[in-house]
């Protein structure tokens, strides 16, 4: 296999609804890719700073830290802080979308998840690495 084939790269789902991140692991696995999963922001945060994802998928609504907050701290660890984050979330409001952007989101989808964009997105990251 080449460098940059699908199996190499590393995605963190971050939710804290176990269904959604099954659903995501399920068909992040089915496209090749190697799925690891936090269930918080603090969580995802640890995670992420230990095990260098190529792309993070994150909610923003979760317990102990929500998405936004974490992302405020990934966006400071240099060994991660150009790692592409999406947010996946039910909050689809200009407002949501705006704060996303401000504090460092690349990308925004809504759930229910349209796989077709999800895939597309998946696919632009996964080049532009």
């Amino acid at each position: 296999m080449s460098e940059t084939d699908n199996c190499s790269r590393v995605i963190l789902v971050v939710d804290d609804y176990e269904a959604n991140r099954e659903i995501l692991n399920l068909f992040l696995s089915a496209m090749g890719y190697d799925v690891i999963e936090a269930c918080n922001g603090l969580e995802a945060v640890k995670v992420a700073t230990s095990a260098c994802p190529d792309l993070i998928i994150m909610d923003l609504g979760m317990p102990v830290m929500d998405g936004y907050g974490a992302v405020r701290l990934l966006r400071e660890v240099p060994t991660i802080c150009d790692v592409p984050i999406v947010a996946c979330t039910a909050y689809d409001t200009a407002t949501h979308r705006a704060q996303a952007e401000t504090v460092g989101f690349n990308e925004f989808l809504t759930k229910p998840i349209d796989f077709c964009l999800l895939n597309s997105v998946v696919a632009r990251f996964h080049k532009a690495a």
